[in-house]
């Protein structure tokens, strides 16, 4: 609210402007619209992350739609209503509606009148929220958020995925790493989650051989819970907790796409930091794992199948997540002794995003952590690849500022990816 009276106009922000946004549960949305313009907003928001629990329907007609939709109907668990006459029309098609309410619906009001003595006499009539239009997308989708949020709730963890863009480039090394590095730099509580159940290594990279771990979770969902969770964490320091795959090929893991939902609510309520290890492959399941994430680390090699996954991949997730930064890139294994390799600068310019970091290849010191059970900076604290695993830590978890530029380039390789493909 501003000082003379006003309410506050939502600009155009991303989440990092606003701070975090909390994921919408499964709740059931309709919203009737005066404006085509106010109906075009809140259907860009149905394809937020944010917003893919929900089920969201949208109706023309504002106020006067809803009434009569309700007279025979029940109502769903928020109600979004634009209406743009003057507040008297306003307030008596209001109290008519409260007369089909069902006990706990919310309702959403999107007027044009920027006038606190209105806000307040809708409060006073039970809205939950007013939106003064027009309005952004990421501001209706934390309206909507925190209509859900519990006043002193503690903050939903941030979830953090990490995944290669082909086998062998190193991603679960990293994803290993930075995680050991946010728990132990930020002396923050962090979960690792494997979720290559038929060949993960976290174990292994930890020295951990815990009885139980993910698998538990994806084949008895109906005994998961937040006790159910803590027993299969396995304590790899005291603020980084392991949650292991199996890495046994004794079943089938053909998941469904919502295999791993319930265990992320859980997590995100207990847990300030969660890292994926996201697996290469392309399922329904790993697609949303990636979509959902706060933050996405891709890491790649310099050669031309990760050149053309990497792309593929980039332009499919900046696709599905409009309202959000891209994903963050790190190069891996490069300058390997007499391979032949796409220059960073050329591999950064093909696919139009800047690394976070290139990452020498260096096989004694990654060798060494892998076959110990142990991380980079526990072999070697001083090694410049400890001081660059701390900076993607920091990077993705908030805690420092990207120093990229800004150009945009040419794509140069466009004509070898196209005659690979052809």
């Amino acid at each position: 609210m501003d000082a003379d009276g006003t309410l506050d106009a939502f600009g155009d922000q991303t989440e990092a402007t606003q701070g975090q946004i909390a994921p919408v549960p499964r709740v059931s949305i309709q919203a009737f619209c005066e404006m085509p313009d106010t109906a075009d907003t809140i259907t860009a928001s149905m394809n937020d992350r944010r917003m893919l629990k929900a089920h969201v329907k949208i109706h023309m007609g504002g106020a006067a739609a809803a009434i009569e939709a309700y007279r025979t109907a029940p109502t769903p668990n928020v109600i979004v209503i634009e209406c743009n006459q003057p507040r008297h029309v306003l307030l008596s098609h209001l109290d008519e509606l409260a007369d089909y309410c069902d006990a706990g619906t919310r309702v959403v009001v999107i007027g044009r009148s920027n006038d606190i003595s209105l806000y307040r006499e809708l409060m006073g009539r039970g809205v939950s929220e007013y939106i003064v239009s027009p309005f952004e997308v990421l501001s209706f989708v934390r309206i909507i958020s925190d209509l859900y949020s519990s006043v002193g709730a503690t903050p939903v963890g941030r979830l953090l995925a990490v995944t290669g863009v082909k086998g062998g480039v190193g991603a679960s090394s990293i994803a290993h790493n930075v995680a050991w590095a946010i728990s132990r730099e930020f002396d923050s509580s962090t979960v690792l989650v494997d979720m290559d159940l038929g060949f993960g290594t976290a174990g292994l990279d930890f020295n951990q051989d815990p009885p139980q771990g993910i698998a538990e979770i994806v084949f008895a969902p109906e005994r998961l819970d937040a006790n159910f969770v803590d027993r299969l964490l396995s304590k790899c320091t005291e603020n980084l907790s392991l949650l292991a795959a199996p890495a046994t090929l004794e079943r089938n893991y053909d998941l469904q796409e919502h295999a791993f939902d319930g265990l992320i609510d859980i997590l995100r309520s207990t847990i300030p930091n969660i890292v994926l290890d996201v697996p290469h492959i392309w399922t329904a399941w790993s697609r949303r794992i990636l979509v959902s994430a706060d933050e996405i680390l891709v890491v790649a090699s310099p050669d031309l199948a990760s050149l053309r996954n990497t792309k593929s991949l980039l332009d499919t997730l900046r696709a599905a997540r409009p309202n959000d930064t891209p994903p963050k890139l790190v190069m891996n294994f490069v300058g390997v002794p007499k391979r032949p390799e796409i220059s960073v600068a050329d591999f950064a310019k093909a696919i139009d995003l800047e690394p976070l970091s290139s990452i020498a290849f260096d096989p004694k010191l990654f060798g060494t952590a892998a076959n110990n059970g142990q991380m980079i900076a526990e072999i070697d604290s001083s090694h410049n690849v400890t001081g660059t695993i701390e900076e993607i830590a920091r990077i993705l978890t908030g805690r420092a500022e990207m120093k990229l530029t800004k150009k945009r380039f040419s794509n140069p390789l466009s004509a070898l990816l196209a005659r690979k493909r052809s």
